[in-house]
């Protein structure tokens, strides 16, 4: 019998597979239904909330027959919370899902066939494996359904993160469990000072109010914590009494920061910094070098993580104490540390200035004397480079790789390329565009951020032969 698929319709349906983006997909004809929380193998009836010509998307009403990989989620904002898509799933089956995402993504967005994907490599800790995170002050709470009920809540305060597609909505939280507690602990102590300081929390609507962002920073190798209180005003008498309460009142913290930022934007970094307890820093560690992490400087999330992503270049990069090496977004220089005694020398290009300082400032700290950096625009800094390397490293963000930085790449030709990447579509993008010059030998997904969608993969190329 023909199924007919309407917005508004409910119908019974078997997910079939994950895809990017962290939703259950089933086909109905030539129709693709994306259903929200669907895990393959169950059987669902959904309530069709968008159709368009090829696809719909969905959302569950009822699970009639849970699929043997659903779990039931320890966190109590699951399925609310945008944080962790599969916490619903076995942890296991999320390694294999992520797999085959980077598989068909190369296949159908590369146009690959045949490649060799290798098992993901899982992460350490499947919870509290952040060592950064990020909480929204609003004046406009995000009401859990099992609090539509309740009088006394006030609604107008919130301290979490957002619910997805609700940018001025924020669910008020007493902890996540992608930190570890020590965090949530300090969460909970900066969510009842504020709410009894009578200094209102900043509106995501109104841009009126003081206090906007609570940023947290975890040091697993000194076993310490950085507090970030980033609000709309230099105010150090509002400010400094909350920090002299969480250092009285809770051990580990390290150093406590206050940004100020009267941007509109929503982006948790002030234009002035103000260090109110410590240094202003913590030192963490990747393998065996010592990093120094500030509060607005970038730094791997997963740290044993990013470990795992070093490990993998080091043996796709199969270097020599001869190969000049060069690292395109090389960030803070953790990567040219890392490589640092194996080859002749590392030449990073990073268009971020304080990153570029950092990265100078590390290999001084650390005595590493064949590290250079050159601060600027890819595009035109690669035009002035006046060497061919023998390795390159790519470590772009999210959006991939700019289409002219691609077509230097290939002038260039070097013999080898190691490709890590955050987005198996863009990544996909980008390797088409390399196929006719690069051969594609294998890839390795490795897990850094369990419980969600996301995939690092590392990519190892090589200049073909003809």
């Amino acid at each position: 019998m023909e199924i007919k698929v309407r917005k508004g319709h409910s119908i019974e349906l078997t997910i079939e597979k994950m895809v990017y983006g962290g939703r259950g997909a089933a086909r109905i004809e030539n129709l693709v239904i994306f259903v929200k929380g669907g895990v393959p193998g169950d059987r669902l009836r959904i309530l069709i909330t968008k159709k368009k010509k090829t696809f719909a998307e969905a959302r569950i009403l009822e699970i009639l027959d849970p699929s043997p990989y659903r779990v039931n989620p320890p966190c109590p904002y699951h399925g609310y919370c945008g944080g962790c898509q599969w916490q619903s799933v076995v942890y296991q089956q999320q390694l294999y899902y992520k797999k085959e995402i980077v598989r068909e993504s190369l296949e159908h967005i590369g146009g690959f066939k045949d490649i060799c994907v290798r098992p993901a490599i899982p992460s350490v800790n499947i919870f509290a494996y952040r060592n950064k995170m990020e909480f929204s002050f609003s004046d406009r709470r995000w009401f859990l359904p099992q609090e539509l009920h309740l009088k006394d809540i006030d609604g107008g305060f919130a301290l979490g993160l957002h619910a997805p597609g609700t940018f001025s909505k924020v669910i008020d939280m007493d902890g996540c469990l992608l930190q570890g507690e020590k965090g949530n602990e300090i969460l909970r102590h900066v969510k009842e000072y504020v709410k009894k300081s009578g200094v209102p929390v900043y509106g995501l609507k109104s841009h009126q109010g003081f206090w906007r962002y609570l940023m947290l920073r975890y040091s697993l190798a000194s076993d310490e914590w950085m507090v970030n209180l980033i609000t709309s005003q230099n105010q150090p008498e509002i400010v400094g009494p909350l920090a002299d309460s969480l250092i009285s009142n809770i051990d580990g913290i390290k150093t406590i920061i206050n940004n100020i930022t009267n941007r509109k934007a929503s982006i948790a970094v002030g234009e002035i910094e103000s260090v109110l307890y410590g240094k202003g820093y913590l030192h963490d560690n990747i393998g065996r070098f010592s990093y120094q992490v500030s509060s607005n400087s970038f730094f791997q999330t997963n740290t044993l993580g990013a470990l795992e992503i070093y490990k993998k270049l080091k043996d796709y990069g199969e270097f020599s104490d001869k190969d000049k090496v060069l690292d395109l977004y090389s960030g803070t220089g953790t990567i040219p540390i890392f490589l640092a005694d194996m080859v002749q020398e590392v030449i990073g290009i990073e268009i971020n200035k304080s990153a570029v300082l950092d990265a100078m400032k590390n290999c001084e700290d650390k005595g590493i004397e064949n590290c250079r950096f050159i601060c600027g625009d890819i595009r035109e800094k690669l035009a002035d480079l006046n060497f061919r390397p023998d390795v390159l490293i790519l470590d772009p963000p999210r959006s991939g790789i700019h289409k002219d930085v691609l077509a230097q790449i290939l002038s260039l030709a070097p013999e080898k390329i190691v490709y890590i990447s955050c987005n198996p579509t863009t990544l996909a993008r980008d390797l088409s565009y390399m196929r006719h010059v690069y051969d594609l030998m294998e890839v390795t997904p490795i897990d850094m951020f369990p419980h969600t969608y996301h995939i690092e993969s590392v990519v190892k190329l090589r200049l073909a032969k003809n």
